[in-house]
């Protein structure tokens, strides 16, 4: 009888660490794999009362047009500078350059002509884990075209000065870095924390940033959108961001 509980004991341990093995994701997005279908969810069921860019506070409509500045003067790109796109707060580029398909290509990664291809693109065709983390919403946030252009894959710091190159708005790119303005810095910190915890492994928080994102947290507290949008994220993916209480 011993013999047999144990047995039984042995094999639930073996389920449950293959299950953490195949799993090991599980706190992060596995419901949209799709970085467009994701895109559309957040304008028509996210930001459908909120249609406002996240570092500069521009208005834009559900075309993604934008309809009031609020003082954002265009660097020199005006195209980007009159849409919206969807900013990935951590880049792609960051969690993307921990899988092995982006760094070195995959088999089935050739183009029409035979030839071999790497990075965001061949990750995103064999890999369904950069796809799920790609996609997830938490990371996803509106921003004027033009910004998401010039902020790139530069990481998040304090840049000394203050030079203001696109008018009112508070947003600061500069020696590949880019600092926000303040009011959105926790929001930021909060979604490092969420995709570092979800996506485990992937280097998504330096050690250098890592004191940098704990004094964000504190100085800029959650506020109602912030909670709100969480919310509703989280009805339509289908897990929680737990660094927004």
């Amino acid at each position: 009888m011993k013999s047999a509980k144990l047995l039984i004991i042995l094999i639930c341990f073996n389920i449950i660490a293959l299950m953490a093995t195949t799993f090991s994701w599980a706190d992060g997005n596995t419901t949209i794999q799709s970085f467009n279908k994701s895109k559309k969810l957040l304008l028509t069921k996210v930001y459908y009362d909120h249609l406002t860019t996240f570092y500069c506070g521009c208005t834009f409509s559900t075309q993604k047009k934008i309809t009031s500045g609020n003082g954002y003067v265009p660097f020199k790109d005006n195209a980007r500078a009159n849409r919206i796109e969807w900013e990935h707060v951590v880049p792609a580029h960051a969690f993307g350059q921990s899988f092995k398909e982006w760094r070195q290509g995959h088999p089935n990664c050739l183009n029409r002509k035979g030839k071999a291809f790497k990075g965001r693109s061949c990750a995103d065709k064999t890999n369904h884990l950069f796809r799920y983390m790609q996609a997830d919403m938490y990371n996803l946030y509106p921003a004027v075209g033009e910004i998401n252009g010039l902020r790139s894959n530069f990481s998040y710091a304090m840049i000394p000065g203050e030079s203001r190159r696109f008018g009112n708005c508070d947003m600061e790119i500069r020696d590949r870095k880019a600092e926000p303005p303040e009011h959105i810095r926790g929001d930021i910190a909060r979604t490092y924390f969420y995709m570092n915890w979800a996506y485990p492994g992937r280097g998504i928080i330096s050690k250098k940033n890592r004191n940098l994102f704990k004094a964000w947290d504190k100085t800029d507290p959650i506020d109602r959108w912030e909670r709100e949008r969480a919310l509703r994220i989280r009805d339509i993916q289908g897990n929680i961001n737990p660094f927004i209480k």
